[in-house]
């Protein structure tokens, strides 16, 4: 694009970015200004980095913003107008002017200075106990909250009204359904893990599309994010840019909410911290923050030790963590590779270093919690249904550290051929409650009863009755924009499970 003298149009927001190119740090400032503008909304960047008048450029296109003009100065300065993507509209009345302020970076109390609540007592899980595991599919309507949400365009008020008619159909769904221990089916997060970064002090959610300039092959990355089934700009992902904290609860609402439509018991599932570790760890970006990945995992334990004690502070009956990274950890890409597996964007040092790592991290966040009431859930990748791209290896690598946790249940994918042979299992302590996959999500058929009963009869043989919990194999909308399966069909497979496991009683 050529220079012009000055710009043509007035923007409605301008901030200054130094010297950062758009790989160290400058497309994350970019985000927290456009974001809260309105579909055609103009921001003036200006930057005295030679670099950014074309890699601007190209992260326009990708992201479908539009570079209206560039302004160079003598004094090797730039000033680069760009459009929202969008139509040109008006700003909504209902946003005020502090909307399209950047938002500053808070100073909140160290999550480690607050004292934990102490456990309230709960329903407890019966034998054969049935669950979801966590996500249910959105109402189109909730996911066009959870967008203008994110991006500032619908106040937090009207969004947990929408938010909360949206819970109300999922619990309906699995209550029609029969299962014994309801979920909120995640409807208020973007995504299983990544709501987090909306809600943490110092994190931000952007597009993964911003991304690219961190990763070592943009071109294999754009690959792994056309296997999401979704347009990668609709999925966002935290970023820190200063130290996190948790000044507001990142669940605790949610089952407040849920307690008031059921006295069922309730399970709220939490992204693990090895999870959110190598999710939020990114090289050029979180390093202005944290030294290493080890003391931002610190905070991570932190911000999740609090959460988890609060949540069973207002009465869950468990709390699961979700490590599905730990398959990637044996199974994908090799020592010091990347991986989009749920989100995991972070290089990885040996198998045996990131086992003890994860092992450590999720002991810390459940030391002196009701055993009984944490569980960690694993499985190999729940973001599309092509089953040539999910990984596939039992569980035999994993067993050890799995015996370590202190944690009371294991949440598992076993109803795929990828997820190997449930004897391998056997070892595992037997004051663990096993969760058993035995529907599989990702097909649109229901199983039928007979086979969801032989499963469920296998399984018993190996673990018995007292131990066994039953689920899908992962939950049916890991990712908001790229349900799994239908509600209907979601629906149908628990039902499914109950009819199996009722025969068998």
């Amino acid at each position: 694009m050529d220079y012009v003298p000055q710009h043509l149009k007035t923007p409605d927001v301008t901030f200054d970015g130094g010297t950062l190119d758009c790989g160290n740090g400058l497309l994350l400032l970019i985000r927290r200004h456009i974001d809260p503008l309105p579909p055609g909304g103009l921001l003036e960047i200006r930057s005295a980095e030679p670099t950014v008048a074309e890699d601007l450029s190209a992260w326009c296109r990708m992201t479908q913003n539009a570079l209206l003009s560039v302004v160079h100065s003598d004094s090797d300065s730039w000033s680069f107008l760009v459009r929202k993507k969008g139509q040109t509209v008006e700003v909504d009345k209902a946003l005020d002017s502090t909307s399209l302020k950047p938002m500053p970076i808070a100073r909140s109390t160290p999550t480690t200075d607050v004292e934990l609540p102490r456990p309230i007592p709960a329903p407890k899980l019966p034998p054969l106990a049935i669950m979801g595991i966590g996500s249910w599919p959105r109402p189109r309507w909730m996911l066009q909250a959870i967008h203008a949400h994110i991006s500032g365009q619908l106040a937090d008020d009207a969004f947990q009204e929408t938010a909360d008619d949206a819970v109300r159909l999922c619990v309906q769904a699995q209550q029609r359904a029969g299962v014994d221990v309801i979920t909120d089916g995640e409807q208020r997060r973007d995504s299983y893990a990544s709501f987090v970064g909306g809600l943490l002090d110092n994190c931000q959610l952007i597009p993964i599309t911003d991304l690219l300039p961190y990763v070592d092959d943009p071109e294999k990355f754009e690959s792994e994010l056309r296997a999401l089934d979704v347009p990668a700009g609709e999925v966002r992902h935290p970023a820190v840019f200063g130290k996190i904290a948790r000044s507001r609860p990142l669940a605790v609402h949610e089952i407040n909410f849920a307690r008031k439509l059921t006295d069922q018991p309730i399970k709220v599932a939490l992204p693990g911290p090895y999870l959110l570790t190598r999710t939020m760890w990114l090289e050029c970006v979180s390093d202005r923050a944290y030294d290493s990945r080890e003391a931002l995992a610190d905070d991570i334990v932190a911000v999740l030790r609090a959460e988890l004690f609060h949540l069973l502070a207002a009465g869950a009956t468990v709390v699961q963590f979700d490590e599905p990274v730990l398959t990637e950890v044996v199974f994908g890409a090799p020592q010091g590779g990347r991986s989009f597996m749920c989100g995991a964007l972070s290089e990885k040092r040996s198998q045996a270093e990131e086992l003890a790592f994860a092992s450590s991290l999720l002991n810390r966040v459940v030391d002196g919690a009701p055993r009984e009431r944490t569980a960690i859930h694993i499985c190999r990748g729940n973001w599309s249904r092509n089953e040539d791209i999910a990984l596939a290896g039992d569980y035999r690598p994993l067993v050890p550290m799995l015996s370590e946790l202190q944690v009371g249940g294991y949440f598992l994918e076993a109803c795929t051929p990828r997820a190997g042979e449930l004897e391998i299992l056997a070892t595992l302590p037997a004051d663990r409650r096993i969760g058993i996959g035995v529907v599989n999500q990702k097909l649109d058929t229901v199983e039928p009863v007979a086979a969801i009963r032989q499963r469920i009869s296998q399984a018993i043989d190996l673990f018995g009755a007292e131990r066994l919990v039953l689920t899908p194999d992962c939950g049916f909308a890991t990712f908001a924009d790229n349900p799994i399966a239908s509600a209907q069909v979601a629906e149908a497979k628990l039902a499914g499970i109950v009819a199996a496991r009722d025969e068998l009683k």
